[in-house]
């Protein structure tokens, strides 16, 4: 059964999370650094090849007005060399306040995520995906 992955893509570190193979629920999988570019797109190409992904859900983040900025750009970019590198679609959504929301989710779990950032991207990435899956 295939599966469907989402991304929190940062300039730091991007963010992954797996959906189940019934496409109902989406889980925090892992967090990898964003560079060297060339070993984070074969990062995800392995994690795609692996898990039988066949689609990719990446979160663009906009500004708070709704206008594309250039982080937004910058996501978008990265998206198409992940749609290039697996041959898989990418589908980009809106992830506006997707980190305050894993900050929020951490804290009310009394989780220390501070000092592990990877811990607030691969949160925010199943948020994404998750916000994905409700919509199928």
């Amino acid at each position: 059964m295939n599966r469907v992955m989402g991304l929190d893509i940062g300039t730091k570190r991007i963010g992954i999370a797996l959906s189940d193979p019934l496409l109902i629920t989406a889980q925090p999988f892992d967090t990898i650094d964003r560079t060297p570019e060339k070993t984070a797109l074969e990062k995800i190409e392995n994690i795609v090849k692996e898990y039988n992904v066949n689609k990719v859900i990446a979160g663009l983040p906009l500004m708070m007005n709704g206008d594309f900025g250039e982080q937004a750009q910058d996501c978008k970019d990265f998206g198409e060399k992940v749609s290039q590198k697996t041959q898989i679609d990418v589908i980009f959504i809106d992830e506006r306040l997707t980190s305050f929301q894993a900050e929020e989710i951490l804290k009310a779990q009394k989780a220390k995520y501070t000092k592990n950032k990877g811990l607030v991207d691969k949160i925010a990435a199943s948020i994404i995906l998750q916000e994905y899956l409700d919509s199928l």
